[in-house]
């Protein structure tokens, strides 16, 4: 027998080996060494340029739904048709509404029930622009209002301002002493004092309005309102409201020289 030339192995040749424990905790470490180096880390950049897609795609959207909203390219088949089926039912509504006032315009002309409605309808029309024009008297409710100025300080423009207070109240009737304030009427400061309609008048000056009496007293307290402005020219107001107001001042209308009525399409 030969002899194994490779020289015996002691126990002091071994590498020590390391403890379970060790080799358990290393491997661990090693693992969530790994997991951090893989882990996505977003930069402020990144999410910078993720707030700034996402405003941009909802700016999109809505654009989008706008233009579908006021386009009618965009709108489906079935849209457009039941569009046009509602937009068909108007015209025909509408249609339907010119017949039936086509006919009673044929049943005025032509019915004498018809015609004493219609004579009636222009009756009551009559009154209310005489009684606006002041070709008419007129009685109701609202106020008088008494202004006096002793020293003759309140002015044409104070008074008007007062007329205006009224009818921005409702008054539908107005009269001042003995002369009727209406639409083409004046007031005016002349050398010897106010003038209404060209017509002079002295005060006291008395103003009977006909038109709901509480809006045109609470016109008449407004703070720095026509009242005010009469105390501030030197003059005293007094507002007092009535059940039965009467206007018997009239005043005489004169021919237009120049205006005419439209003629009536197809008379």
């Amino acid at each position: 027998m030969t002899a194994d030339p490779r020289p015996e192995r002691s126990d002091q040749d071994v590498p020590p080996q390391p403890a379970p424990e060790v080799a358990e905790r290393s491997a661990a470490d090693g693992w969530r060494t790994l997991a951090r180096a893989l882990k996505p880390r977003a930069t402020t950049a990144q999410v910078l340029t993720g707030v700034l897609c996402a405003l941009l795609g909802f700016a999109i959207a809505l654009q989008v739904r706008s233009t579908g909203e006021d386009s009618l390219s965009t709108m489906r088949q079935s849209e457009l048709v039941s569009l046009l089926d509602q937009t068909t039912r108007q015209a025909d509504q509408l249609a339907d509404q010119v017949n039936d006032l086509e006919q009673t315009r044929q049943e005025l002309r032509s019915g004498s029930t018809s015609r004493e409605a219609a004579l009636e309808a222009a009756t009551r029309s009559a009154t209310a622009q005489g009684i606006l024009s002041g070709r008419l008297p007129a009685q109701g409710p609202g106020v008088q209002i008494t202004v006096e100025d002793p020293s003759r300080a309140v002015s044409a423009l104070t008074l008007l301002n007062l007329l205006e207070e009224l009818r921005n109240a409702g008054a539908e009737a107005v009269q001042i002493n003995d002369q009727r304030v209406t639409a083409s009427s004046s007031i005016v400061s002349t050398g010897g004092g106010i003038e209404v309609n060209d017509v002079p008048v002295l005060p006291p000056y008395l103003w009977s309005a006909i038109g709901d009496p509480e809006t045109m007293s609470t016109a008449m307290a407004i703070p720095g309102g026509a009242v005010a402005k009469v105390q501030i020219d030197g003059g005293t107001a007094r507002v007092e409201q009535r059940d039965l107001v009467q206007i018997t001042a009239l005043r005489t209308l004169t021919e237009p020289q120049y205006a005419t009525p439209e003629p009536v399409p197809g008379e």
